[in-house]
Order: structure tokens, then C-alpha cells, then sequence
């Protein structure tokens, strides 16, 4: 393998050390999670995407969406609206919550999301998606970046065009889905297109699609020269991903998969940083799906995610953790 640094790099004058980001995910990349993900070798946390409008009218949930701790510096704040008035408002409000990057969010497939032409649907507009990334940059003084899709579909793959024009408004960093919205997660991410995309701008590009381990993510900085990886779906239940990629582009080593035992000690920590963060009743809930993910492939992870899904309390969800453990053990 080529050798890759983990040195500093800079999105306008903020350092990250490491190629490896956390990728904003709703759901997902949450205040407990990026807290996880960071202590573990993300280089850059993103959050869950926040609504523009939501911060406009001053939404609950959205002020909620703002909050961040200290450790979990650099940190990237996403936000994601068709409004270049509201999106500016968004970015001053995200500036003033203590975010080091404003990231806007032209690439959410969602149906809910393109049906009011934000996320990818801006793919569609380009010379909206240019006037709302303009409002941001001229509102703040922290970077702002954008996360684009190949384009709407296989027939109108605007990438590259959209990066350039987005550079040209200075937007600071670029991050590249490999997949169209039509696509949504399915099939291969084409990474040949984010190449591309490095190759006609001069600001740091982030490659996102298919990287799960430290094998995808060294393949993606080697055939695309992206300067970072952002990581998805792959690091769903699974915070050791950065440090993982971090050492085998440090070394070449791949360091082994987390055991059964680890996987649940870390399902537990997740869940106490959900339970102080959201309270025990929106802990037990959320922590249904990512307990999916951390105990997938283990023994009889079906049935224990079915009983999982029926705990209601932190008593009972570490009353079955304890038992899944002990049958893990036994067997």
C-alpha cells in the first residue's frame, strides 16, 4: 500500500489531524455517538443534519440539535434548507452555538427532504444551491462546506460543475457522495466521479460511499486522492472504525474486530451517554436500532434484538445486556 499520513490538514483555518470523519447521519450522529466516535479517532465529528427553517421559527427539537461539548472539537454542524435567506440565518445561529464548520446538505436522498427542494433536490437547481451556499459563506466567518451527490440520476451526473461553482463562492471543503439520489444507498458507490471532483478544485474534498473498514478507506484516499474519508453506514455500532483506519494507514496493520464482549460494553456506554444526554424513556427508545447494529452477527443476535426492543427502562435494558452476556460466555 502507498503510505498516507494521518498529518493536520486545514477546511480554511480549521486543523484536523487524522482522515478519518465521522459523516453526518440523522439518527445517528448524535451528541452520545459523536462523543463515542471522537474518543475513538474520528478526526472531525458531523452532526444530525438541523433544519434551517426549524432554527428560523426557533423549533424546540432544532435548539435541542445545536447543543455540543467541549471534547468533541472539531466539530462540523450540518444544516440543510432551500431558503438562501434561511440558510444564512441557520449558519449565523450554528456559528454562535460554538460550531467550527457549517456544513450544508445537498445530498439527503430522503423523500421527506427533496420533496421541499432541499437535501439532493438542489442537485436539480444548481443556480439555487449556489445562491443558498453563498448566503452561508457571506454570513459567517467559520468555513462552511457542502455535501453534493453524483447529481439527480445517472443522466444528470452535475458534480464536478456544482463542485467548481461551489468553490467559487468559497465554500471551503467539498464532500462527495458517490451515488445519485436516485440511487439513494443502493448498488456501488462510483468513487471515479469524487477523483474528479479533487482534481478540478483546489479545496479539500471528502470521499463518502462503501467504506467499512480500514481496507475501503485506504482504496478510497489511494484511487481518488481525496484528503478524508467520511464514514457512514460503517460506522453504525461500530466506533472502532477510526481507529481502525487510523492505524493501518499509520502502519499497514489491520488491528482485529472488536469481541462480543467489547461490542456490548460499548452498547452499554452508548446507551448511559443517550440516557444523560436525552433522559432514560428517549434513551430506551433510540438505543433500539443502534443496539441492532452493535450486536449484529453475535449468537442469537435476532432474539436479543427482539428482546432489547422490548425494554423500557435502564434497568431492564442492563438487566438484558448482563444476561446476553452471560449466555455469550456459556456458550
Amino acid at each position: 500500500m502507498k503510505k498516507i499520513n494521518n498529518d493536520t490538514w486545514y477546511i480554511g483555518d480549521v486543523a484536523i489531524t487524522g482522515r478519518a470523519v465521522l459523516a453526518p447521519m440523522a439518527g445517528v450522529s448524535d451528541i452520545a455517538y459523536r462523543l463515542l466516535a471522537k474518543e475513538y479517532g474520528a478526526a472531525l465529528v458531523c452532526t444530525e443534519m438541523v433544519s434551517a427553517m426549524g432554527i428560523k421559527y426557533e423549533n424546540e427539537h432544532t435548539k435541542d440539535l445545536l447543543f455540543m461539548e467541549a471534547a468533541e472539537h472539531p466539530v462540523s454542524m450540518q444544516i440543510f434548507g432551500s431558503d438562501p435567506e434561511a440558510i444564512g440565518l441557520a449558519a449565523k445561529t450554528v456559528e454562535r452555538a460554538g460550531a467550527d464548520i457549517v456544513d450544508i446538505n445537498m445530498g439527503c436522498p430522503v423523500k421527506k427532504i427533496v420533496s421541499s427542494g432541499d437535501g439532493s433536490a438542489l442537485m436539480k437547481t444548481p443556480d439555487l444551491a449556489v445562491r443558498v451556499a453563498e448566503s452561508a459563506v457571506k454570513a459567517v466567518t467559520i468555513p462552511v462546506t457542502v455535501k453534493l451527490r453524483l447529481g439527480w440520476d445517472e443522466a444528470h451526473k452535475n458534480v464536478v460543475d456544482m463542485a467548481k461553482r461551489m468553490e467559487s463562492v468559497g465554500v471551503a471543503a467539498i464532500a462527495v457522495h458517490g451515488r445519485t439520489r436516485e440511487q439513494m444507498y443502493s448498488g456501488s458507490a462510483d468513487w471515479s466521479y469524487i477523483k474528479a471532483v479533487k482534481e478540478a478544485v483546489s479545496v479539500p474534498v471528502l470521499g463518502n460511499g462503501d467504506v467499512v473498514d480500514p481496507l475501503s478507506a485506504n482504496a478510497m484516499l489511494e484511487e481518488t486522492g481525496c484528503d478524508a474519508v467520511l464514514v457512514g453506514r460503517g460506522a453504525q455500532g461500530n466506533p472502532w472504525i477510526f481507529n481502525r483506519i487510523n492505524h493501518y494507514l499509520a502502519t499497514g496493520e489491520i488491528i482485529q474486530e472488536p469481541s462480543a464482549d467489547e461490542k456490548l460494553t460499548m452498547l452499554l456506554r452508548h446507551f448511559h451517554l443517550l440516557c444523560h444526554y436525552k433522559g432514560e424513556s428517549l434513551a430506551a427508545r433510540e438505543i433500539r436500532t443502534h443496539a441492532g447494529w452493535y450486536i449484529k452477527g453475535l449468537p442469537e443476535a435476532a432474539k436479543w434484538r427482539n428482546r432489547i426492543n422490548m425494554v423500557h427502562t435502564a434497568e431492564s435494558f442492563e438487566a438484558a445486556i448482563g444476561e446476553y452476556r452471560r449466555d455469550i460466555t456459556k456458550n
